[in-house]
């Protein structure tokens, strides 16, 4: 019995002394193969499914796009073209009929790719060349009409304009002065009626996201080419 005791207390006393085996190679190189990361800062290339617009779009509408071209990273695709992007719109406002300008917010908030797989992210509007007579005012990605100032004075102008040639033809040099005085007045009130142009992104309108912090992806459920669909497709 007493044999049998030492012999356990020197199979223990081995056994704790023995170093925890270490991983081998290939099981680290394909766990290293299996983290992808999308990099905060990654630019991202859409083009949108519907319109979306500062005059017929509500507050929590839902904004649906479709990445346009692949984005890869040390020779790894992480999002490629076709793949599905949704969002909400944020923020809303029309233009002013004296002052403010039309503006839409949209945040870009799944990626869905064509698998299936779908991710989680924070995406704003970096860029919107496909919008005309509009800018990025903000990091929060709004996008807001251009100043209609210059278009106002010119309406006030070229209706005091008629106004003073109506009036000469009418009465002479006084009558000039009076209808430049009642043109001007009409043409302001008509630039005071008038609303500011409206933010319109038509269905196709292309925009440039960009992602706001890194989106850690599995690489097993992203697709190793850099298009969404076969070719038979």
């Amino acid at each position: 019995m007493r044999v049998l005791f030492v012999l356990f207390l020197a199979a223990l006393a081995s056994a704790q002394s023995t170093p925890p085996a270490k991983p081998d190679a290939a099981s680290l190189s394909a766990n290293a193969a299996s983290e992808l990361t999308i990099p905060a800062g990654t630019k991202v290339p859409v083009a949108l499914k519907h319109a979306v617009s500062s005059k017929g779009t509500r507050e929590g509408d839902g904004v649906y796009a479709e990445t346009t071209f692949p984005v890869v990273a040390n020779g790894r695709v992480l999002i490629p073209a076709g793949t599905f992007v949704q969002g909400r719109i944020s923020h809303i406002q029309r233009g002013g009929r004296i002052k403010g300008r039309a503006e839409v917010l949209m945040h870009f908030t799944t990626l869905i790719y064509p698998s299936g797989y779908t991710v989680l992210l924070p995406g704003a509007v970096e860029n919107a060349p496909g919008v005309d007579k509009t800018s990025v005012k903000d990091e929060e990605g709004t996008i807001r009409s251009d100043s209609q100032k210059g278009e106002k004075i010119g309406t006030v102008a070229s209706s005091a304009g008629t106004g003073a040639v109506v009036g000469g033809l009418s009465n002479g040099g006084k009558g000039a002065l009076v209808g430049a005085g009642v043109g001007g007045a009409i043409g302001t009130a008509i630039a005071m009626l008038t609303r500011g142009n409206d933010v319109k992104l038509d269905a196709g309108t292309t925009l440039e996201i960009v992602i706001q912090r890194e989106v850690p992806l599995d690489s097993s459920r992203i697709p190793t080419t850099t298009r969404a669909y076969s070719s038979a497709q």
